[in-house]
């Protein structure tokens, strides 16, 4: 092999290598930053998995505020409420300002972990923006636990061009 198709192929061997480093890298961080969406229900009973549980990884707990759950101590930040998915129950505390449109009996997304003792810790608390809208994958798995329990549930309302 001539020097210069020598230095051309180290040359390439070091680009894509280089390339491949990067797209490894990439893959790693975004696989950390990826939080998937459980119910309560599914992390009760094992399905989300061991890590869930454990609390060694973030995820979304999606479902509702139960009715007559919530709880903030009079001056403190800290709020603690129940998330509902029609099969169970996980206790959920907060610290910060709840979004204007949070309330019970309403659909919510908290991301966080689990902590020892089986409290959801939400760093981020999502509520919905209106009457009509769940987040679609909540939406899914609240129409799989209303099937399940055979719940009807009246049809969305179409709305006309305004």
């Amino acid at each position: 092999m001539n020097p210069t198709r020598r230095r051309r192929f180290w040359f390439v061997l070091a680009i894509v290598a280089a390339a491949s480093l990067v797209a490894v890298l990439v893959a790693m961080a975004l696989q950390r930053n990826v939080a998937y969406l459980f119910t309560p229900a599914e992390v009760l009973d094992g399905r989300a998995g061991a890590d869930v549980a454990s609390g060694a990884s973030r995820f979304r707990l999606g479902g509702m505020v139960a009715k007559g759950s919530f709880e903030r101590p009079p001056g403190s930040m800290e709020a603690r409420f129940m998330v509902s998915d029609g099969d169970a129950l996980l206790p959920v505390v907060y610290s910060g300002i709840l979004p204007d449109l949070f309330r019970e009996s309403q659909s919510v997304v908290a991301t966080g972990r689990m902590r020892a003792d089986g409290t959801f810790v939400a760093d981020d608390v999502l509520a919905k923006h209106d009457e009509t809208y769940v987040p679609k994958e909540v939406a899914d798995k609240m129409g799989l636990a209303h099937e399940k329990h055979n719940v009807d549930v009246p049809a969305p309302v179409a709305e006309g061009p305004r």
